[in-house]
């Protein structure tokens, strides 16, 4: 099934791996009949193309087991309106000191469904700013929308979630629905697109969050005693409240197409309860920065990522759906997620965990470089998460390392009745480097598959295979080792090692 993302003058077409796909295969795109092009990846972007204009597009796979990938009817859009910032009434000053966010705001307030918020070439400081239904963001070519490091300009606080926890939270720079998971979708329809950045305030933004919040708490923080020692670090509850750089709640139908997304406070692009948020050819930037996730999907539905770059000072891609007990209660799984057609140059890779307490399930990845990351394609979870991880098919992608494990850190939480399950993955075509890429980008070596389950019976690890695995650091062969403990059904199928 072939799907799209229609604009005026271009259309970006993106498509699921095929059943009977085989290294090598590649794709032709045909437009109206006539051949466009040849692509290895699994979308395409068509331009240009001719406003409110119908147009066939046809997707064919050559090489062997040749076949039909499907074709699809698309209308371009009718050309809109730029609401440009920087113009009366709005006046924004794109000079990265004066505050912009009433200007910022007002335009997104009066922007209509045939028109779009412009964002001229210019660095734009301003607080949150908050998003409609059925509007469209277009930040031109070295165009910044940079969120200051002030911690006033996030407030008032809003409710989110963060590290599986519902909270008040500062608001995000840029934010679109309101968090009501009892009630249907609240914000639809909304584009984030351009050539440009959306930069957050970072490092010192983080800091500045913790070192208020470290004040605020500190009756809260003393009465914990000992349980501190649970948390990942000593402010660890301080800084679950910092402000997401695009924060998606109960939101419906949300684009991000073609704008670098640079240094939020803490993770950078967060959906929580939401469903269809496609984001692709974006660059993610947040080298340095603590929790610095790239792209989040939690307990949300049907998200996909696609065409992106990764240097992220944590995981590129984290799959949620929160923690115990209020993540069992919740219960809402994060499920039918993809990602394919990215790369790591920097950071943890692409992990699921340790917040799923709600479960995940149906998680597919494939034409993705993690060769470079620290842990490259990891499942992970505490033993009194409770809640799953099934139904997780990873195929055609280079990764240091395979890692499915229970770990110890960011433990704090009452446990659930009993420990998490997980299970029914395969992974399929890989290389696997055995070697990771360390915080003083120094390669290392490492374990190629570690597969480390729950000591409860029961809850082991099941039903893993392995199939067309080449593990190959380059170097020292003695490094290639695959780790089992607690584990039952795994499979290994043409696993070879040089």
């Amino acid at each position: 099934m072939i799907k799209s993302i229609n604009f005026s003058t271009k259309i970006i077409l993106y498509w699921d791996l095929p059943d009977n796909f085989v290294e090598g295969n590649k794709y032709i795109v045909s437009v109206n009949g006539a051949f466009y092009a040849e692509t290895e990846k699994c979308h395409i972007e068509v331009d240009p193309l001719l406003p409110e204009t119908d147009y066939v597009f046809k997707v064919e796979m050559t090489g062997v087991n040749a076949d039909i990938v499907g074709d699809i009817t698309c209308t371009t859009e009718k050309e809109k309106e730029r609401i440009d910032i920087s113009k009366p009434p709005y006046n924004a000053i794109g000079d990265g000191v004066t505050l912009n966010t009433d200007k910022i705001q007002a335009a997104i307030n009066n922007c209509g469904k045939n028109q779009c918020v412009y964002i001229p070439r210019g660095d734009f400081m301003t607080g949150s700013l908050f998003l409609h239904s059925d509007m469209e963001l277009y930040i031109e070519k070295d165009g910044i929308l940079h969120g200051t490091a002030d911690v006033k300009d996030y407030e008032p606080k809003i409710k989110s979630r963060f590290e599986g926890h519902e909270m008040m939270c500062y608001a995000g720079l840029i934010n679109i629905g309101v968090l009501d998971r009892d009630n249907e979708y609240n914000c639809k329809n909304v584009r984030i697109t351009g050539k440009g950045s959306v930069c957050g305030g970072g490092r010192t933004l983080a800091q500045n969050v913790v070192d208020i919040e470290t004040v605020l708490m500190k009756e809260y923080i003393e009465s914990l005693g000992s349980k501190i020692e649970e948390c990942e670090t000593s402010y660890t509850i301080q800084g679950r409240v910092r402000p997401r750089l695009i924060n998606i709640s109960c939101a419906q139908g949300i684009t991000i197409t073609g704008i670098s997304i640079e240094n939020g406070a803490s993770w950078n692009v967060h959906m929580i309860y939401s469903d269809d948020i496609v984001t692709c050819g974006c660059v993610f930037r947040s080298q340095g920065v603590w929790n610095g996730d790239g792209w989040d999907p939690d307990s949300s539905t049907n998200c996909t990522l696609f065409g992106s770059e990764f240097y992220t000072g944590d995981d590129a891609v984290a799959i949620k759906s929160g923690k115990n007990p209020e993540g069992n209660i919740i219960n809402k799984p994060c499920e039918h997620i993809r990602v394919f057609d990215c790369i790591s140059h920097y950071g943890h890779g692409i992990t699921i965990g340790s917040e799923m307490s709600g479960g995940v399930r149906d998680v597919r990845i494939w034409n993705c470089d993690m060769g470079t990351s620290v842990y490259g394609v990891e499942i992970k979870g505490t033993k009194k998460r409770g809640g799953f991880v099934k139904d997780i098919h990873v195929s055609f992608t280079k990764v240091c390392r395979i890692l499915m494990h229970s770990v110890k850190y960011n433990d704090d939480g009452e446990g659930a009745p009993v420990p998490p399950v997980f299970e029914d993955c395969t992974f399929e075509n890989m290389i696997i480097t055995a070697k990771l890429r360390n915080k003083e980008n120094e390669d290392v070596y490492c374990e190629a598959i570690e597969l480390s389950g729950f000591d409860v019976p029961g809850h082991f690890i099941k039903n893993v295979k392995f199939k067309n695995i080449k593990i190959d650091n380059g170097q020292d062969s003695r490094k290639q080792s695959i780790y089992l403990q607690c584990c039952e059904g795994v499979s290994f199928e043409n696993i070879s090692c040089s």
